[in-house]
């Protein structure tokens, strides 16, 4: 979702409205690009390959940041708080300095199905970007993907 004026661009965690298309894709381009900007700015030698101090702060929404981009949708609810697209949701994990996404849709739309193979591909996408993603079996046998930043010095074992 984009914030008020003057607020900035706020990636999807999959938790609120669908956003309607229009600028959002300006304005998310703009925003990524600003991403691996400050990752090149900050990270030395190791440039694009790892998360900058930035995304670690603010992890659930790097991690959204990076999952919009890469064309993943995101999930959706409505005012009442239900989902009415099936798609990624990036949240809090129960430990610090972590972020668990899930694969979460309407009931009956079939996310359960798609989730092995959603998640994979994200998975996928954050590891390029230097994430440490593994994947963990829920409640009812749902997977998730538990995220965090590499451990100190992981840039040098690449």
């Amino acid at each position: 979702m984009v914030t008020e004026p003057g607020q900035g661009f706020e990636a999807a965690t999959g938790d609120g409205p669908a956003a309607s298309p229009g600028h959002r894709e300006a304005e998310l381009r703009t925003a990524y690009e600003g991403l691996l900007q400050i990752r090149r700015l900050v990270n030395g030698r190791a440039g694009t390959a790892v998360p900058a101090p930035w995304e670690v702060r603010q992890l659930p929404r790097a991690v959204a940041l990076v999952l919009e981009a890469a064309g993943f949708t995101p999930s959706a609810v409505d005012a009442q708080g239900r989902r009415t697209r099936t798609g990624y949701r990036v949240a809090a994990a129960p430990e610090p300095g972590r972020v668990q996404v899930t694969w979460v849709g309407p009931a009956g739309g079939g996310a359960a199905g798609e989730e092995q193979d959603r998640l994979a591909a994200c998975a996928a996408v954050l590891e390029g970007l230097g994430w440490v993603c593994l994947v963990y079996r829920g409640p009812r046998r749902r997977r998730f993907l538990e995220v965090e930043p590499p451990p100190p010095g992981g840039e040098d074992r690449r």
